[in-house]
C-alpha cells in the first residue's frame, strides 16, 4: 500500500501542472521527487508533542474526531499518519540565496512558496478521493475543520495545532535544525503535507527520538550558520523564537505584495485561533538557503563535520 501511495504522489509531482512556476517565472518546476514515511496513530510520541508544542497540540485520534469521523474503540491503534516531504527543484534553491539584499528573499522564492500552496493542496485532496475509491477514510491534517494557527499574543508565542514539522519527525522522515525547519535526506528547503487514515500503510521506524540528529550544531558542534542568514535575529544558540519569525514574515508579506507581487500571488484562507484570515503566502526561509542542510542531510554526508 504504501509503494501504491507514493506511485500516486509521484505521478502527480511529475505531471500536474500546478507543480510548476509561472511562465514569467521562468516556469520549471516547484519540486523534485517526493518522500514520504508513516506513523502509528498510537505512538506514545503524539503526547510527547503536548509537553514540547503545546497541550492544545492534536493526537491523531483527536484530529480524526474533530474531521467527523466516529470515535471507535481502540481508533488510534488503527490509523496510519502519512507524511509527504515536497523538495523545492535545485532551481529555486540556487535561485533563494542569490538575492542582493539580505534582508528580503528573491522574488522568485516567494512565488514559488505562494504557488506551492495549491499543489500541496491537490496532491493531498487527489491522495484522500483516491484512498477513499481503494475502500479507506482519511483526511488532510491542514483540511481538517479542526486545524487552526494558535497565536498567543500575551506568551509572545505562534504554533499550529497540528504541526506538518512534527509529523512528519514522527514518520521518521527528518529532524529539527538550529532554525526549527526539518532536515530531511533532501535537505531543509522542503514543504510537508500529512494524511491521517485507516488504510494499512506499513509504518516507517525513526532511526532516533533524538530531534536534531541531522543538524550539525547540535550532531557535531559545529555549523551555525543559518543565525548569521536569518534577517530577524530569530536565530540563536539557544534555538529558533518563532514569534520574532512570524512577525518578520508578516514584513517580508508586506513588502512583497508592495512590490506588485500581489498580482501574481495566490489568496489563502487560514484559521488563525478562531478567526478566519485571508493572505498571501510568500514565507522567507533566508535561514534556508546557502547553508550545509540547505539540499542535503549534512550530518550523514559531511561525515568530516
Amino acid at each position: 500500500m504504501n509503494q501504491k501511495v507514493l506511485a500516486l504522489v509521484e505521478d502527480l509531482s511529475c505531471s500536474h501542472q500546478l507543480n510548476h512556476l509561472p511562465g514569467s517565472y521562468g516556469g520549471g518546476p516547484l519540486f523534485t521527487k517526493p518522500l514520504m514515511g508513516v506513523s502509528r496513530g498510537n505512538d506514545p510520541i503524539f503526547q510527547e508533542f503536548k509537553r514540547t508544542v503545546a497541550s492544545s497540540h492534536l493526537t491523531p485520534a483527536e484530529l480524526w474526531v474533530e474531521s467527523g469521523f466516529p470515535d471507535e474503540e481502540n481508533i488510534a491503534t488503527r490509523l496510519r499518519i502519512l507524511s509527504i516531504v515536497f523538495p523545492y527543484a535545485s532551481r529555486i534553491r540556487e535561485g533563494g540565496k542569490s538575492s542582493n539584499d539580505k534582508k528580503m528573499p528573491t522574488e522568485m522564492y516567494c512565488v514559488a512558496r505562494n504557488f506551492a500552496n495549491p499543489f500541496i493542496d491537490t496532491v493531498l485532496s487527489e491522495s484522500i478521493r483516491c484512498l477513499k475509491l481503494w475502500g479507506f477514510r482519511a483526511t488532510a491534517g491542514i483540511h481538517s475543520k479542526a486545524f487552526k494557527i494558535c497565536l498567543e499574543k500575551d506568551r509572545s508565542r505562534v504554533y499550529s495545532n497540528w504541526s506538518e514539522r512534527h509529523i512528519a519527525f514522527s514518520a521518521g522522515v527528518g529532524t529539527f535544525g538550529l532554525h526549527a525547519a526539518l532536515i530531511t535526506e533532501a535537505g531543509c528547503n522542503v514543504r510537508l503535507g500529512s494524511i491521517v487514515t485507516d488504510a494499512p500503510l506499513e509504518v516507517t521506524a525513526r532511526e532516533s527520538d533524538e530531534p536534531y540528529g541531522n543538524c550539525l550544531h547540535f550532531a557535531k558542534g559545529t555549523c551555525g550558520a543559518c543565525t548569521k542568514k536569518c534577517p530577524a535575529v530569530a536565530i540563536s544558540d539557544n534555538g529558533h523564537d518563532k514569534y520574532k519569525c512570524f512577525l518578520y514574515g508578516k514584513r517580508v508579506r508586506e513588502e512583497m505584495c508592495g512590490r506588485s507581487l500581489k498580482s501574481v500571488l495566490r489568496a489563502s484562507r487560514r484559521k488563525v485561533n478562531d478567526e478566519w484570515i485571508t493572505s498571501y503566502p510568500v514565507g522567507c526561509a533566508l535561514c534556508q538557503f546557502g547553508v550545509p542542510c540547505t539540499h542535503k542531510n549534512p550530518a550523514k554526508s559531511c561525515p568530516e563535520h
